[in-house]
């Protein structure tokens, strides 16, 4: 039995995981909770038990109970797939750290690829790759050739086609570039990790560095803490004269990022600006308006346009 499976490989413990989920979702999470604990006794090394009993423990109010279990799934999932390092920093038992695990976000995308765009698109309201298209065709500019940070399932793909002769989405799941492949609107698309430096990202495995004049990166940013890394590769991708278009989440006032309950983060406007002017893109456009539903709430984001220096 591998550890970090999501089911626990003992048919007596999943049996008994399946009647806590119906606990849990009839609004008894301390029953649930106890029920999931006897499921563990039977399948100790098991990481998506011990992520689902931290969840049951945190909705019944047992903080210290709910820091105990994600500590265990990281003990049995040390690459952390189910993302308990991120619990325990909203915990406030670990440091936030600058970036999730990719192999968290990898299998969130993979296991999320084929609903994503119902689910996001239909039920969420998801805006940004129409709104981001919109800003960039504000520059009356046609592109020879675009790169597509983080192009999921391909939504953006579309809207940008008509103006862009080559168009390369990169994306870390497997999952979402196969059905990005299905639209038959990239010319080139490929697995690519944004949390790393830019030699190791998989951008330049096929392509040249300063390639592209247009990069876009549609509410994939939100998946990193830190950009630091994110605005290396554009620089490593860019050309003179370059248009990087993208969105974030709205951290409001400040001038840096945080982790949200959502287990996204949020960046500040003034942090994204000092990026910029780091690594030499000047700000041509800010829109700041809703980029989707997050239950009954309506999150806020920013639309960038910049421009590397000619």
């Amino acid at each position: 039995m591998q550890p970090n499976q999501l089911t626990s490989g003992d048919v007596i413990a999943d049996r008994r995981a399946d009647y806590a989920k119906m606990l849990d979702e009839s609004g008894e999470p301390n029953a649930a909770a106890e029920l999931m604990e006897q499921a563990l006794e039977l399948a100790p090394r098991w990481g998506a038990g011990w992520y689902r009993l931290a969840g049951y423990r945190e909705k019944a109010g047992n903080k210290d109970g709910a820091i105990e279990a994600y500590r265990q799934t990281l003990e049995v999932s040390s690459d952390d797939i189910f993302g308990a390092e991120l619990k325990l920093a909203l915990l406030g038992d670990l440091a936030t750290p600058d970036q999730p695990p990719s192999s968290y976000v990898e299998r969130l995308f993979d296991d999320y690829a084929d609903r994503f765009e119902a689910s996001l698109v239909e039920k969420l309201d998801y805006s940004v790759p129409a709104k981001l298209a919109a800003l960039v065709a504000t520059t009356g500019r046609n592109y020879m050739l675009a790169v597509d940070l983080g192009c999921g399932t391909g939504l953006l793909g579309p809207e940008i086609r008509d103006r862009v002769a080559r168009l390369e989405g990169f994306d870390l799941s497997q999952n979402m570039l196969a059905k990005a492949a299905e639209k038959h609107v990239y010319d080139h698309l490929a697995q690519a990790d944004l949390s790393l430096a830019p030699e190791a990202t998989g951008l330049f495995a096929e392509g040249a560095v300063q390639r592209a004049d247009l990069i876009t990166a549609a509410d994939v940013l939100m998946y990193l803490g830190n950009l630091e890394s994110v605005f290396e590769a554009v620089s490593a991708l860019v050309m003179p004269g370059a248009d990087f278009a993208f969105s974030v989440e709205d951290a409001g006032e400040g001038d840096g990022f945080h982790l949200a309950q959502s287990l996204r983060y949020a960046h500040s406007e003034i942090y994204v600006r000092a990026l910029c002017v780091r690594h030499g893109l000047e700000v041509a456009a800010v829109s700041k308006t809703p980029i989707r539903k997050d239950g009954a709430n309506i999150i806020s984001g920013i639309l960038f346009l910049t421009r590397k220096a000619a």
